[in-house]
């Protein structure tokens, strides 16, 4: 029962009828869980990169039967969305759609070159209408998984406005102080113009944002001393075990690790309760950078996460 009144404290952001945010007084929250815990659910990803986007497929992949739709942001030529394709099938879970969202045109964040089978195909490229066919047989909100660029957020807004009331928004992006001042975090600096357009507009409809100021942050970071790598490199290792195992090498050929940015952000979506979030009012400059003010658009943010016990969840989540 207290998880599940926890659970509902943190899913009222998600209720068009309250506003009351983070339910920081009020009256109780109703027992047994909400009704967004078990929500169809998007997610959107630039896997391909840093492994933390793969890790949380990977645990979407095993633990959110809601999962209904990958959609990739940032695109490579498509190849992550083939990547996608074939992480998903290989955990088993072939009834979720891939559709190859955004290409921006970048190259420098991808590793995972020559790892999909030449026999995995290129996935569907019509993102609108693959989410507009996706949401047509769901009633009520979808939880919507941010983890890469808001370039697909904007292209929805543009071409299909009336689904965007429809997501419940848990975004991986912005920073108050983020660790290089001339810069935006890195999702908001892909695609500034997105992230600009889009901040108001999810605003609106109670989503809430991950901060990089939250998951930059060593204690949640996965290492050539993790238990997690290196069980994936045992001879008894999952396929998918593997594939992951192969991401953070290729990865730390020049990184030392991967902090799981995105795995905290699909926690935050699935209602693990240690991500603590506030409503403050924030502002864009032209760039992307996020600041806060008193006349800025008010949103939801982090401000605070339980890292060790973040650790033992994803770990539980992968074994």
């Amino acid at each position: 029962m207290a998880e599940w009144m926890a659970l509902a404290g943190w899913a009222a952001i998600f209720d068009e009828s309250d506003d009351l945010g983070l339910i920081v007084g009020g009256p109780p929250p109703s027992p047994g869980p909400p009704a967004i815990a078990t929500a169809p659910m998007i997610i959107d990803t630039d896997l391909g990169g840093d492994p933390d986007d793969t890790v949380a497929l990977v645990v979407a992949a095993r633990r959110v039967p809601e999962l209904r739709l990958v959609v990739t942001s940032d695109e490579y030529g498509g190849e992550r969305a083939r990547l996608a394709r074939y992480l998903l099938d290989m955990v088993g879970r072939p009834d979720v759609r891939v559709v190859a969202g955004s290409d921006l045109g970048n190259s420098r964040m991808w590793v995972m070159d020559g790892v999909c089978p030449a026999e995995v195909p290129r996935q569907d490229t019509d993102v609108v209408g693959v989410i507009d066919e996706v949401c047509s047989g769901i009633e009520g909100r979808i939880r919507w998984v941010g983890m890469g660029p808001l370039s697909n957020l904007a292209r929805l807004q543009r071409e299909a406005p009336v689904l965007i009331p429809r997501m419940a928004v848990t975004q991986m992006g912005g920073a108050i102080k983020y660790r290089d001042p001339s810069r935006a975090e890195h999702n908001f600096r892909v695609d500034a113009e997105a992230a600009i357009r889009m901040v108001p507009e999810l605003g609106r409809w109670n989503s809430r944002f991950v901060l990089s100021d939250v998951t930059f942050n060593p204690a949640m970071e996965i290492t050539r001393e993790s238990a997690l790598y290196q069980r994936w490199g045992r001879p008894d290792a999952q396929p998918w075990e593997r594939v992951l195992r192969e991401h953070f090498d290729r990865w730390m050929v020049k990184y030392p690790g991967s902090m799981q940015h995105d795995a905290l952000t699909l926690a935050a979506a699935m209602l693990w309760p240690g991500v603590r979030f506030v409503r403050e009012h924030v502002a864009l400059d032209g760039i992307g950078r996020m600041s806060l003010t008193a006349d800025g658009e008010e949103i939801a943010m982090s401000i605070s996460a339980d890292y060790a016990a973040f650790m033992t969840w994803l770990e539980d989540a992968l074994h």
